[in-house]
């Protein structure tokens, strides 16, 4: 059965890839695990921005704590990689910014709630070609999770 699944993940992750989507993929991995890699201190201050490459910047909500995360950075970039299990990111930005409080139930920061039909038009565009009805939805929520999180960053 744990065959199935990597492959499964690996299929995914190559189709991810080929349609430019990867670092996507890695950018809400991160998301996903920063409280739980950083602590609560640290994710109440500051969160992911964006990730180019292995750089991550990140959205800090004071001057002190920018000072504070400018020489914490090598723990934090140590503590991401291994939440992540992997060397995600090499090295960090840092932006003075509005830090957008998370939900305490999902652990989500709030996006937009709806899809354009021009957007959704684009997300069903790009499943035509997957046969597979589990990894066309897979693809599709994260397709949708992107289109809502550049919504959500406009603001």
């Amino acid at each position: 059965m744990r065959s199935k699944l990597d492959k499964l993940s690996d299929t995914l992750v190559k189709m991810l890839r080929a349609r430019g989507m990867e670092g996507r993929l890695r950018e809400y991995r991160i998301h996903g695990q920063w409280d739980r890699a950083v602590g609560a201190t640290i994710a109440r201050h500051a969160q992911p921005y964006s990730l180019r490459g292995k750089k991550m910047a990140l959205i800090v909500d004071s001057p002190a704590w920018m000072q504070q995360l400018s020489l914490l950075k090598p723990d934090i970039i140590e503590r991401v990689n291994r939440s992540l299990g992997h060397n995600a990111i090499r090295d960090i930005t840092l932006k003075l910014g509005e830090v957008t409080p998370r939900g305490k139930e999902t652990g989500e920061r709030p996006v937009p709630s709806e899809l354009t039909r021009d957007e959704r038009e684009k997300i069903e565009n790009a499943l035509r070609e997957i046969t597979d009805a589990e990894i066309r939805e897979s693809v599709r929520r994260v397709m949708e999770k992107d289109f809502l999180a550049k919504k959500g960053r406009k603001k």
